[in-house]
Parts: structure tokens; C-alpha cells; sequence
């Protein structure tokens, strides 16, 4: 038995997320899928600015290290400070020591005018917002950043925006990092997806897919749980399972115990290499996070019938490219205090955004 891991990989976050711990309780209903999104998420990403952008990524990143995570696989918007917030995120991320790649989720949602909607008409053209953000993508990937180019969801884009999303992603020598079918919202996803999809695409929830598609699928079974969606039955598809938490921090031992007992819900006779084998998985995006080390407090780490019943195991140190970068509770490139901070700072300013 070893006390020593790999660094753990999240396959899907929102970094973002970071800030909203705490944020004023929302004005409109939160009782539907599409609702949350109205009123939780699209009014938080609207009102990012780049000073956020980044303080949320360095905490996302810092929390990460904490729970042995060195690579975070993001999914970024934010509609009124697009460009630069890619190369923000990564900065951040480098500045703690944690390796990402990120997209930027475009979206048709936001009109020209400036109008929100729910979902919009497949023969929509695409919104000047769409275009900067697959512009977004295509700068930060050519100036040297890891990503990927990133779609939101096909119910807030047109077909127009899903072809050149897909067409720049494969001339980038890319994937597609998209949410499908995570709710009722977007129950023709496969329909409209089924011919532009590639084997390296990243395709995040799948609760409601009601075809096979190319790529792989991102199970994130907290988030899933906390909206209401549905159960995604991981099992039950032949697509490559990776494992994310959709924004709820990047603890990927803790997400592989809620995957475990949500599946034995699902189906008792499972066992746990099934979630080992989705966390394994994750490396497919970072392989180089196997050579990273992470001591743990637990002396049964390389065991998946240990790890699913232990709760209390804690992160002792992480090395990434054989730099020591977390110690003790400690960040060795950044003050984490500061970090901490720096993000409470940012928001209190995101919630009197909110509220204004």
C-alpha cells in the first residue's frame, strides 16, 4: 500500500464559480434547471470583469493543489470582459502552479441588441458575442495556451455557430469542450451535434443524450445532483468516461466517492474500480499529471475499495514537474492568505454587481 498518487485531473470546471460562495440569494425562482441558469449563473458570468476573472481562478487553482488536483480542464464565460480572459485564467493557474486548459463557451444567447434569452431559434445568425468568443479561443490556443475551443450549450446557439465552432476546432487540431443535454432544455443536442462531432471532444453532462456521439463524456454527479437534472447512467454508454465537478471546487477524490454511491443508487452491483477507471481516465487530457506526486495522509491510496469509504484523507505535499508547490496547508508560489483575500475582495464587488 502507498501514501502517493499521480496528480489528480478535474475533466470539467468552472472556475469561475469560485467567487459565488456566499453571493446574495437570487431575486427569481431557482426551481427549474433553465431557471438556475437565469437567475444564478448567466447573471454571475455577466457581471465578471477581468480583476475577478483572475482572483477566482487563482482560489479555484489554490484549492485545487490542496486536494491533490495539479490539471483543471475549464469552461470559461464572461460575456462583457471576453477578450484576455483566457490568457487571465491561465495566468492565474501558472502563477499557483496548476496546470489548465480552458475555453471560452460561446453562446448566442446574449442578441446584438443586448438581450438575454433562454434559448434561441437553430436558424439564428451568429451574435457579434458568439464571434468574439470563438475569436477568444482562436487567439489564446494561437498565442501558445492549452484549450480547446468551447461552445456552451446547441440551445443557446444556432446551427451557424456550432458549424464554425466545430470547423475552427478542427483546424486548431482541437476538441469541441461543450455541455450536451444536461437538461430538458437541450433534449435535441444530439440531434443537432450528431454530424459535427469528433473523437476528441469533450462532451459535459450528457444526462438527456438520447444518441451515441464521438467524444468523450464528463460525468460531474455532484452538480448533476444539486440541479436536479437527472441521473447521466455513465454505465450505460460506450463513450470514454472522464470525471468533472462542473464549478464545485476540484476535489476529484471526494467527486469519485459521490460518483461511487450514486451509482451503487443506480445500480448495487457496480463496484468501485468502475469511478477509478473514470478518474484514470482524465489523464487522457493531462497525461503528463502521472509524473506529478501527491503524498496523502491515507497509506491505501492505490487502492479504489480503500478510497471509496475513507473520507478523511488529506494532502500533505504535490509536485508538479518536481517542483514542490504545495506543502503542509502552504502555496510555495503564492500566499494563499493573499489569495484568499484578493478573492474575497472580488466578491463582495461581484455581489454588489448582483444586486445592483
Amino acid at each position: 500500500m502507498t501514501n502517493t498518487t499521480p496528480g489528480m485531473v478535474c475533466a470539467h470546471h468552472h472556475l469561475y464559480s469560485s467567487l459565488a460562495r456566499g453571493m446574495p440569494a437570487p431575486r427569481g425562482a431557482t426551481d427549474s434547471f433553465i431557471s438556475i441558469l437565469e437567475n444564478i449563473w448567466w447573471k454571475i458570468d455577466a457581471a465578471l470583469d477581468i480583476d475577478m476573472i483572475y482572483w477566482s481562478a487563482a482560489l479555484g487553482a489554490a484549492e485545487a493543489l490542496a486536494s491533490g488536483t495539479t490539471c483543471i480542464i475549464d469552461h470559461h464565460e464572461s460575456p462583457n470582459a471576453i477578450e484576455g480572459s483566457l490568457a487571465t485564467i491561465a495566468k492565474a493557474c501558472r502563477d499557483v502552479g496548476v496546470r489548465v486548459n480552458t475555453s471560452y463557451g460561446v453562446t448566442d444567447r446574449w442578441d446584438d441588441a443586448g438581450n438575454l434569452h433562454s434559448s434561441v431559434n437553430r436558424s439564428v445568425k451568429m451574435s457579434s458575442a458568439a464571434r468574439r468568443g470563438l475569436d477568444e479561443g482562436f487567439a489564446f490556443i494561437k498565442s501558445g495556451g492549452r484549450g480547446m475551443i468551447g461552445v456552451h450549450a446547441a440551445f443557446t446557439c444556432g446551427d451557424e455557430t456550432l458549424s464554425e465552432a466545430a470547423a475552427l476546432a478542427s483546424s486548431l487540431g482541437v476538441g469541441v469542450h461543450i455541455h450536451v443535454a444536461e437538461g430538458f432544455d437541450d433534449l435535441d443536442a444530439g440531434l443537432r451535434l450528431e454530424a459535427l462531432a469528433q473523437d476528441d471532444w469533450l462532451l459535459v453532462h450528457a444526462v438527456h443524450l438520447d444518441r451515441h456521439l464521438k467524444g468523450s463524456i464528463v460525468h460531474n454527479p455532484r452538480s448533476n445532483m444539486n440541479n436536479s437534472v437527472g441521473y447521466a447512467k455513465p454505465t450505460e454508454r460506450a463513450n470514454p468516461i472522464l470525471l468533472g465537478t462542473d464549478g464545485i471546487g476540484a476535489n476529484m477524490m471526494e467527486e469519485s466517492r459521490l460518483a461511487y454511491v450514486r451509482l451503487r443508487e443506480y445500480d448495487v452491483s457496480q463496484n468501485p474500480t468502475v469511478v477509478d477507471t473514470w478518474l484514470n481516465n482524465n489523464y487522457q487530457i493531462f497525461p503528463e499529471a502521472k509524473n506529478d506526486k501527491v503524498a496523502w495522509s491515507y497509506d491505501s491510496m492505490d487502492s479504489p475499495w480503500h478510497t471509496a469509504f475513507t473520507t478523511d484523507m488529506q494532502v500533505l505535499t504535490v509536485d508538479v514537474d518536481h517542483e514542490r508547490v504545495y506543502e503542509d496547508g502552504k502555496l510555495m508560489r503564492m500566499d494563499i492568505q493573499e489569495i484568499r483575500s484578493k478573492a474575497r475582495e472580488q466578491a463582495q464587488r461581484l455581489f454588489e454587481r448582483l444586486e445592483a
